[in-house]
């Protein structure tokens, strides 16, 4: 059986979870958090989350881990056109290099209570204002990001986005969902799908 390892907070052990549910197989949940101990290096080499192992192969990157579902295990969110494809694709490298990446430097002090240098959260703010920019110019939203289907874009925005506002919220005061109600309005149409339920579930849980 499947299994993958993480635990809820993480928007790319959900991103993953998301994919195996819409595929409709079974898999077994590990809960798991990053750990740099032995036992958990010799699944995931970074000791990072999510890790999916499939028959003792084991994936560490949750866009792989989509990409396997999709291409092997049935209910594919990717478009059958290359084109269309390709487009989702590169929606959700903008989401995890722009939107993603320029707040997790900031998670520490705006989720964990830490403290994080003043010239660390301007650069923050700064990559962060860029990649919302560039997403509302790249999105589609239509009512989905990509368009009138709903893809493995949406998933990537819908786990990842809210994290990022909240480092916005906290730390620079800052509700950019508060200005994106295409965005609200798709993540409220995710959310009717019983795959994200079942997440958002184990999330309260």
């Amino acid at each position: 059986m499947i299994k993958l390892y993480g635990f809820p907070v993480s928007n790319y052990y959900n991103i993953a979870k998301a994919a195996l549910l819409e595929a409709g197989v079974e898999f077994e949940d590990v809960r798991t958090i990053p750990s740099q101990k032995d036992d958990y290096l010799a699944v995931s080499p970074m000791g990072k989350v999510p890790a999916m192992e499939v028959d003792g192969t084991v994936f560490t990157e949750a866009s792989v881990m989509v990409d396997y579902v999709a291409e092997h295990l049935g209910g594919s969110l990717y478009p059958a056109d290359p084109l269309a494809r390709a487009q989702v694709r590169e929606l959700m490298r903008y989401v995890d290099l722009y939107i993603d990446l320029a707040a997790r430097p900031c998670f520490g002090e705006a989720l964990f209570g830490g403290t994080v240098a003043g010239a660390i959260k301007e650069k923050s703010k700064a990559d962060l204002e860029q990649g919302v920019a560039a997403l509302k110019r790249r999105a589609h939203f239509a009512p989905y990001i990509a368009g009138a289907e709903p893809s493995y874009a949406d998933f990537s925005a819908y786990f990842s986005i809210p994290l990022a506002n909240m480092v916005a919220k906290r730390l620079f005061d800052w509700d950019f969902m508060a200005d994106w109600p295409e965005l609200t309005a798709m993540m409220e149409k995710l959310g009717e799908r019983e795959s994200v339920a079942t997440i958002e579930a184990s999330r309260q849980g």
